[in-house]
């Protein structure tokens, strides 16, 4: 069973650079892969691997600067998600695009997901949903507004073209894990919004915690790794992931005319070139025979037979 920690910290790095080599080589001696995300804000991820190993690179992360207490999530994967390791260089750990935006000086009220469903209901809340359109639309809250945004750098955009809207409203704001909402409140704060709050943990925790009959969500949550969406209990949900987009899509998806394997889904064959097709195509010849030789088509590594 593997161990996946989701996890981010707004601190302040004086050189991210210098954090890379021992974080990579602690990762490839303890045998976890996944996705780190460094820049002068903080970091940002999720990893994999055995329990020893992810302790080992939390305990690591925790002893950098001003990262004592940061927190992490935790779900349970009978395949690894990852492939391989990365750890990179960002100038913002969730891009934005607002530098005066700063979730380290102030946030808006943390809602333990206990607390989540009463805060929602009310009548002079408004609810957000921060995330990218293509997450929206597996899964959201009930009565949550999409601003069906394709980036979080829109949401600033978005917010001034909509705020007329919420006038007087609380405004209530939630994904994934929690660090979109530490920015997006951060960033109503400064434009004037007296009362914005959070789900503390994201829809994660809310699910870890939440029992599904008194729930107030819909769907699935889309995940950033092997898992592609879970859904009450994180347990793993329907979704496969269209290698050539990046969006999630449902099994019946893949007996649509626009659906080739790694090359589009129905979401975004109108999107990419002839050219771009063939591209994809040579990619996933290239999966294919990896496949065949029983390895990894990213890390050469063998891979078990799971017939």
């Amino acid at each position: 069973m593997f161990t996946i920690a989701a996890l981010y910290h707004f601190t302040r790095f004086a050189d991210p650079a210098g954090l890379k080599p021992a974080l990579l080589d602690l990762c490839a001696a303890q045998g976890v892969r996944g996705s780190l995300l460094l820049a002068p804000e903080g970091i940002n991820g999720t990893i994999a691997g055995p329990r020893a190993g992810i302790d080992a690179v939390l305990a690591h992360i925790r002893a950098l600067p001003g990262c004592a207490d940061l927190e992490h999530k935790e779900s349970q994967s009978p395949t690894p998600p990852f492939g391989k390791m990365k750890v990179r260089l960002k100038r913002e750990i969730v891009t934005m695009g607002q530098p005066d935006v700063d979730p380290a000086a102030r946030t808006g009220h943390y809602v333990q997901p206990a607390d989540w469903n009463d805060l929602i209901t009310r009548d002079d809340v408004v609810v957000i949903d921060t995330r990218n359109d293509y997450e929206v639309a597996i899964g959201t809250f009930e009565g949550a507004v999409d601003p069906q945004t394709a980036s979080f750098g829109e949401f600033p955009a978005w917010w001034e073209a909509n705020k007329d809207r919420f006038h007087n409203k609380k405004v209530a704001m939630f994904c994934t894990g929690g660090i979109r909402c530490e920015k997006s409140t951060n960033y109503l704060l400064g434009q004037g919004v007296e009362d914005v709050y959070h789900l503390k943990g994201g829809i994660l925790k809310y699910l870890e915690e939440v029992p599904e009959a008194e729930s107030t969500w819909d769907g699935s949550c889309f995940v950033f790794d092997g898992r592609v969406s879970v859904g009450h209990g994180l347990a793993v949900g329907p979704h496969l992931l269209c290698h050539a987009c990046r969006r999630p899509i449902l099994p019946e998806d893949r007996d649509r005319a626009e659906y080739e394997q790694g090359v589009s889904c129905h979401h975004c064959v109108a999107e990419t070139t002839d050219a771009d097709k063939a591209r994809f195509r040579e990619r996933q010849k290239q999966v294919a025979l990896a496949r065949a030789r029983g390895t990894d088509h990213l890390t050469g590594q063998m891979v078990p037979d799971k017939g």
